[in-house]
């Protein structure tokens, strides 16, 4: 089953005085069931547009999204969507934070206390619950804030550089937890990264982006078995994967 389909799809954005800002062109992307795809190019190139266009946040375009296979238009389909920034607000706990999706479906405050209590372990915030935000470190604000997106229960989670912030070591701690959850869950993710050896490690398909306006220039499977260990990035076969987007990725921002 594909979870998302996007065939041809261009997007323009008028600006001030008629201008005309060409930000993606003729994409094709396709994300399948229980699958994790990463898209990567230069910034600026319409990785996020996307985004926003999946999630419905953008509604202007040409071409045909499908979402579950129904068309875009016609979908009530939730997205999980979460953005670069953590966007956890100062003002409520952690708990209270991560129960916002619940909230907005209609839940009494014990039962999405109650629901969200049992993931709280998983995700690393057991004994944080009444923290503030200002109290975590920045890994565990990415915690929460996917916590948060993953009690969207939607089988279709978009990731925009959820990591990007953190230094190398907490990021790959993140990238192996991260991977964990998702086998557990099996939902489809879609991964925004501009870092190359993240998406090889986390992904079963690569896609990459030329300069703006966007369209796909090269699309790569990643064959490793799962669950992934951090020492296939000393393999040959990863280098071999790796040399292969970096040069991709130098042809992108030609």
């Amino acid at each position: 089953m594909k979870r998302v389909v996007m065939n041809h799809v261009t997007k323009t954005y008028w600006m001030k005085e008629g201008v005309k800002l060409e930000t993606l062109d003729q994409v094709n992307l396709e994300l399948g069931d229980k699958e994790f795809v990463a898209i990567i190019g230069p910034s600026g190139c319409g990785k996020s547009t996307i985004f926003r266009l999946i999630a419905k946040i953008e509604e202007r375009f040409e071409g045909k999204i499908f979402i579950n296979g129904t068309s875009i238009q016609d979908s009530n389909e939730t997205i999980g969507y979460m953005q670069q920034k953590d966007l956890l607000m100062p003002w409520r706990s952690i708990m209270a934070n991560v129960v916002l999706p619940l909230e907005l479906k209609g839940y009494k405050k014990k039962r999405s206390h109650s629901v969200a209590q049992e993931h709280m372990e998983k995700f690393g915030l057991k004994g944080f619950e009444n923290a503030w935000p200002h109290q975590l470190s920045g890994g565990m604000r990415q915690r929460a804030a996917l916590l948060r997106t993953f009690l969207m229960d939607s089988s279709i989670m978009l990731l925009d550089e959820p990591f990007g912030a953190l230094d190398a070591m907490t990021r790959l701690e993140m990238q192996q937890w991260l991977l964990t959850i998702w086998e557990e869950n099996q939902k489809s993710v879609l991964f925004v990264t501009h870092d190359i050896d993240e998406a090889i490690f986390l992904s079963d398909r690569i896609y990459v982006m030329s300069q703006r306006p966007g369209k796909m220039i090269h699309e790569q499977r990643i064959d490793f078995e799962r669950p992934r260990n951090p020492d296939l990035m000393l393999t040959e076969k990863y280098l071999a994967y790796k040399k292969v987007l970096i040069e991709k990725f130098n042809q992108s921002t030609k």
